[in-house]
């Protein structure tokens, strides 16, 4: 009988191979370009910022360091990479797109996006979305230090999250937070229907007893469809706000948003009066925690809990507002 470790181990050797044969069908006519598979990835890299270290670009791409040197001397052949000493360090190499890789960037990234576009497109709506939380769980988890954040990516990643606008909730908006909160942090953490419960009492609460004058609700929208939302809502203490119900959709990370909310819910709350917000989550949302960490909050105290299935370390963070301290 095979033990659950040697399980684990045939499970993602098999996926390596599916994911490997994928990516050799995608190879097979890449994009219509003269360029391979690992060119490309290099010419990405390289879209992604003016210059960069040479013995950057090989940690990132995990590539022997003969053979990216090869690659790049095969790609400023033909016009597309320039590279020189680095004035910091006579020793190493820094390398920058040319005008005409840049322009060659463009045109595989618009390619890249058509054929990812066919491919997603193959799958219905709610296995998009399934999809794009598993990879994002494998990234974060294997500790690719580029998951799970919030930050504003360069290019085109810059100019989506620039096109996505935050607004009040519809009809049917509230009914989407209690679903998108039940499946997401079910595919992503495992958590049971016991958090869907918890998020289905705090919406209903929200929509019943509301003060529209001193707590609100926000989506975040990107091509018509709602992307993200957080809540605005009275705390136990009359100058005290809460934070609630912070979630982004994985189609929509790496955009700004979740940082997007956060700061509407804080400009709000101090436009009406309260001095103070507070927020409660768990020490596994690490990509919340960062979000919440630049937005000013601090952890102010940590518990240990069992809910949703898992033992859980529960932490409120707190935050001034206004000209409060």
């Amino acid at each position: 009988m095979i033990d659950s470790s040697q399980q684990r181990v045939a499970e993602v050797r098999a996926f390596n191979r599916f994911y490997t044969a994928l990516l050799g069908l995608l190879e097979a006519d890449h994009l219509h370009l003269p360029y391979t598979l690992t060119e490309a990835r290099v010419l990405f890299e390289l879209g992604q910022v003016e210059q960069v270290d040479l013995l950057e670009v090989r940690q990132r791409l995990g590539l022997d360091a003969g053979y990216l040197t090869r690659l790049v001397t095969k790609l400023g052949q033909a016009g597309l990479v320039e590279r020189e000493r680095s004035a910091a360090d006579a020793r190493r190499q820094v390398v920058r797109l040319t005008g005409t890789g840049r322009e060659t960037y463009r045109e595989l990234s618009r390619r890249s996006s058509e054929q990812i576009g066919e491919l997603l497109g193959r799958l219905p709506e709610p296995s998009q979305q399934r999809l794009l939380a598993a990879m994002g769980t494998v990234r974060e988890a294997l500790g690719d230090p580029r998951a799970g954040g919030d930050e504003p990516q360069p290019g085109d990643e810059a100019q989506r999250g620039a096109a996505v606008r935050l607004r009040a909730p519809a009809p049917g908006d509230l009914g989407w937070v209690v679903s998108r909160n039940g499946a997401l942090y079910a595919a992503e953490y495992g958590w049971n229907e016991d958090y869907e419960a918890l998020v289905l009492r705090i919406v209903a609460d929200y929509a019943e007893h509301r003060d529209p004058a001193r707590e609100a609700a926000w989506i975040a929208e990107l091509d018509g469809v709602p992307v993200g939302c957080v809540f605005c809502v009275r705390a136990g203490e009359p100058d005290t706000a809460k934070l609630r119900l912070l979630l982004v959709e994985p189609s929509a990370r790496g955009l700004g948003v979740g940082g997007r909310l956060v700061d509407e819910c804080v400009r709000f709350a101090t436009e009406v009066g309260y001095r103070r917000m507070v927020l409660w989550t768990n020490d596994v949302l690490t990509s919340a925690r960062r979000i919440y960490t630049r937005a000013g909050f601090e952890l102010v105290d940590a518990e240990k809990h069992h809910s949703f299935g898992y033992d859980l370390v529960g932490e409120t963070w707190s935050r001034p507002l206004g000209g409060a301290r």
